[in-house]
């Protein structure tokens, strides 16, 4: 009997079959179910996981009800974050939030609101939180080795989110350009678009890399593309009360950084004081400069520790032993990644530079 019970609730976003995998894979949980009003979305899962019918859910109540599950991994388009995890608090659950955390500050602190009478975690998963170079990278940052850290350059993307499915298996672009019209990725009201999708990534941990930092004020411009309502393009940039960060997302990069790193490179790039960290998306090593030795140089990624492995892992293990979560799976720092989000967001449209939003 498996000590954790587990949910996929919504398959709005391809993630959840990785989730699923990750707890398949593990040997204290358990898939007591599987919800989304679509069956046809589930059908995939299903069949990698031997999900058995009596598991399987077009009813949120009824899944919820029959599974009474111990965690519920949330895989729905952005716009519905909040209003799914009302319904899950009151089931009185752990809840796990596929990035982004939500579609605006507001609806972020509502999720923490509704979190919190039930004494519950909720976590905000961010997949490269779970990347060995950068994690590397934010061990150096913090032991000093680059100094202060004055800058965080983040350039992130992939050809676009309809270009795989669930494991990264590959959709042809003829099917890619027949979804667009109806897919939620492509419609501003569900919180599709490249600034919502990815610059929750650079804005949140770069919250982490920079010690919970806020930025004084952003600036941000999107492109425009005849046909498509949402951001395909966005830049950003952050002012901190030292330095300027530039977070740049992208979808169409030329290729994805999973298979083959696209030009420019994705991944993140730290200025400090006394030094530079260069740490790719994926990658088995970073890139080091110091004033002590000021060429480029390689620095293997540490193997992530048993415990940190993935977050499944880590978020089951917090549960376990009674522990809050850290680093950016943690609302509050998820919360001011948000905040950096909502500001581009406004600037973008407003075509100006704003104050960050409080």
């Amino acid at each position: 009997m498996a000590r954790y019970k587990i949910v996929g609730i919504s398959f709005d976003h391809m993630h959840m079959g990785d989730l699923l995998r990750l707890v398949a894979d593990h040997p204290d949980a358990e898939i007591a179910g599987i919800f989304d009003p679509d069956p046809a979305k589930m059908t995939r899962a299903v069949t990698n996981f031997n999900i058995p019918p009596d598991r399987v859910f077009t009813d949120f109540d009824a899944c919820m009800t029959a599974a009474k599950p111990d965690l519920a991994m949330l895989c729905a388009a952005t716009a519905d974050h909040a209003a799914y995890t009302g319904r899950l608090a009151a089931y009185g659950c752990h809840v796990f939030v596929e990035k982004p955390f939500a579609a605006s500050v507001a609806d972020a602190r509502a999720m923490i609101a509704a979190m919190k009478p039930t004494g519950k975690l909720m976590a905000i998963n961010w997949p490269l939180a779970w990347v060995a170079s950068h994690v590397t990278a934010k061990r150096l940052i913090d032991q000093g080795v680059i100094g202060d850290l004055l800058e965080v350059h983040f350039y992130d993307g992939n050809r676009g989110p309809l270009y795989h499915l669930a494991d990264k298996v590959e959709v042809t672009r003829e099917e890619v350009e027949a979804q667009k019209t109806t897919s939620w990725w492509y419609k501003r009201s569900a919180g599709g678009g490249s600034l919502l999708d990815y610059l929750g990534y650079g804005a949140t941990l770069g919250t982490w890399f920079l010690g919970g930092k806020a930025p004084i004020e952003v600036t941000s411009t999107t492109d425009q593309t005849p046909g498509i309502e949402v951001d395909q393009h966005s830049i950003t940039v952050c002012r901190y009360d030292r330095g300027l960060s530039k977070m740049e997302t992208r979808w169409g990069t030329f290729t994805d950084p999973w298979i083959t790193q696209p030009q420019p490179q994705c991944g993140f790039a730290f200025v400090g004081s006394e030094g530079t960290i260069r740490s790719l998306d994926y990658a088995d090593h970073v890139t080091v400069q110091t004033r002590a030795r000021p060429e480029a140089h390689a620095i293997l990624a540490d193997p992530l520790p048993e415990g940190r492995r993935n977050a499944i892992e880590y978020v089951l293990g917090c549960i376990a032993r009674g522990e809050p979560l850290t680093g950016p799976l943690d609302p509050e720092v998820s919360l001011l990644g948000q905040r950096i989000v909502d500001t581009a967001a406004q600037s973008a449209r407003e075509k100006r530079t704003l104050p960050l939003v409080p």
